[in-house]
């Protein structure tokens, strides 16, 4: 069953979805959202540089193919990931294959990957909460940062489009005509690190230390199906999901850090510390 003819069929589902992530994630209307949004962005100067910063690292993304294009590199490290590690995505096409989860996680690294960073964004600030929002912002800005380089200068082609790794690319069970409409967004040998895989996780990430545990639930869950879905759908390597595993840890935590949002395994880290160092020193005074 095809989901999606045209970027049109993406725009309308994905303003679905994110309409429906407001309400869920927020408990409020979702144009009370949207105002407590344009408030925010009136009345705190610090989450509208943010808000900015991260419109234009996203046009910056933007013109990622054209500058890639403009340079003209022609090394590949694809068949040195291939090397590495053999035929681990053909082994997962070969043990899950429907069309019903086709469709599910295809319609999730489209349309809930990217409603995952405007729902989080949007909701953090209907609740008040716009250090974590601004740290959603520098978080999804430090991905793009770091990947935009290793997209120039380390290319690595999408697994189903290097045939010893003998892989389907099974999204255009669902697109047909991904390669006319979406392709234009995401190079062909843009894959190290994976923006889905370290973007999703780094939600999940600061949705886990945002006290909204409904939205830490999903955005968690999320997280897994897209991770998931790249390898389903033969996009990226296992290679790509590591690094993009760790570009997200590394962006959280940087994000929060800039933000001044204290990160619960941080206060965790400092009790255990504080608790080692008075029973080795029990007549210290801390």
């Amino acid at each position: 069953m095809v989901l999606f003819h045209s970027m049109q069929t993406v725009t309308l589902w994905t303003i679905g979805v994110v309409i429906l992530l407001l309400w869920f994630g927020s408990g409020k209307q979702p144009l009370a959202v949207v105002a407590a949004f344009y408030k925010a962005l009136r009345h705190s100067r610090s989450f509208l540089f943010a808000f900015i910063g991260l419109i234009l690292i996203l046009l910056v993304n933007n013109f990622e193919l054209t500058v890639e294009k403009a340079l003209a590199i022609n090394w590949d490290f694809t068949s040195h990931i291939h090397q590495l590690e053999g035929q681990f995505v053909h082994s997962i096409q070969k043990l899950f294959h429907h069309p019903l989860l086709t469709q599910a996680v295809a319609f999730f690294y489209i349309v809930v990957f990217q409603s995952l960073i405007v729902g989080s964004i949007a909701i953090y600030i209907a609740k008040d909460n716009l250090r974590m929002a601004r740290a959603v912002c520098y978080a999804v800005i430090i991905n793009y940062a770091v990947a935009i380089p290793f997209y120039l200068f380390f290319p690595v082609n999408e697994v189903w489009s290097y045939p010893p790794a003998a892989v389907e690319f099974r999204m255009l069970d669902v697109f047909p005509s991904f390669e006319e409409n979406y392709r234009q967004l995401s190079g062909l040998d843009n894959c190290f690190p994976s923006l889905h895989t370290s973007i999703s996780v780094t939600v999940a990430l600061l949705a886990s230390q945002s006290g909204n545990r409904r939205w830490a639930i999903f955005t968690s869950i999320s997280a897994l199906i897209v991770i998931f879905s790249i390898f389903y759908l033969g996009i990226h390597w296992l290679t790509d999901m590591i690094a993009g595993t760790i570009l997200a840890i590394t962006a959280s935590w940087l994000g929060m850090k800039w933000a001044g949002v204290q990160a619960s395994w941080n206060t965790e880290l400092s009790k255990r510390s504080g608790k080692a160092y008075t029973k080795s020193y029990p007549d210290s005074k801390i």
